[in-house]
């Protein structure tokens, strides 16, 4: 997995909270979790949340990033924080509830993922999940573009780790199979950013991250963020009053098992 760093993730706090909190608003009211988990919890403002929310319940949060997770270890709330792969995930008690908020698209073959992930609910359990739907995306296909295309292709080669979202019927038959109820839609939020090259910093914190920790300081990694910023620039520019809008679309869904 690549590597996190908390403090550039959190730029765009409000941006990044927001698909997170409209998940949130989606989990059954009448669900009564007494095992959570926040698969690929971050810094671990979810997983507070959901603590806040439901103080019966015995709430993990789950990541690979050791930076991420020295931040949420200095939240107050009652968490207990493991460092972990998704793909490895085998909870010990079934969860009454699985939370995962842009983290998914990062772990390969959601095939069986998917299906596995809600066969570990408790029966009633609810699994809540937000994705970017990134791998479409024209700064992702720039990336991509960029990545293959320089000196810096065979560093770069095995960074390529987003994958094409599958269709919605696809998530829909992987979840129905052991779900009585899954609810599947996407949102493409419009974001205003502004500042010099907002798009690039904005992937500073995610997408770059892979291909920046393949390319040592130096002049091949320059040679690379300059490239891939003069075409980001070309495709983002700002408008008149200064704001560049980049659109981001997101997947979610909600499955509760039978």
């Amino acid at each position: 997995m690549p590597s996190w760093d908390p403090d550039i993730y959190a730029r765009y706090k409000g941006y990044r909270d927001r698909p997170a909190l409209d998940l949130l608003l989606q989990i059954p009211a009448d669900l009564d979790p007494k095992v959570i988990w926040d698969l690929g919890c971050g810094a671990g403002e979810q997983a507070a949340l959901l603590a806040r929310r439901h103080p019966q319940a015995e709430v993990f949060g789950l990541d690979s990033s050791p930076g991420m997770l020295a931040s949420a270890a200095k939240r107050p709330e009652k968490v207990t924080w493991l460092r972990g792969d998704i793909a490895g995930f085998d909870p010990p008690r079934a969860p009454d509830l699985i939370f995962t908020n842009a983290a998914l698209q990062w772990v390969p073959d959601h095939a069986a993922l998917f299906p596995r992930l809600a066969a570990c609910l408790a029966p009633g359990g609810v699994f809540a999940c937000q994705m970017p739907t990134a791998f479409e995306t024209r700064h992702h296909q720039i990336l991509r573009q960029v990545a293959e295309e320089g000196p810096w292709a065979a560093a770069t080669a095995d960074a390529r780790l987003i994958q094409p979202t599958p269709s919605l019927s696809d998530y829909y038959g992987w979840l129905a199979t052991g779900c009585a109820l899954v609810d599947i839609w996407t949102t493409t939020y419009l974001h205003v950013l502004e500042g010099k090259d907002p798009v690039v910093d904005w992937m500073m914190g995610t997408a770059l991250r892979p291909y920046l920790d393949r390319l040592p300081e130096g002049a091949l990694r320059d040679d690379f963020l300059a490239e891939f910023t003069r075409r980001i620039a070309e495709a983002f520019p700002p408008g008149a009053d200064g704001a560049t809008l980049f659109p981001f679309p997101r997947l979610f869904m909600v499955a509760r098992r039978r």
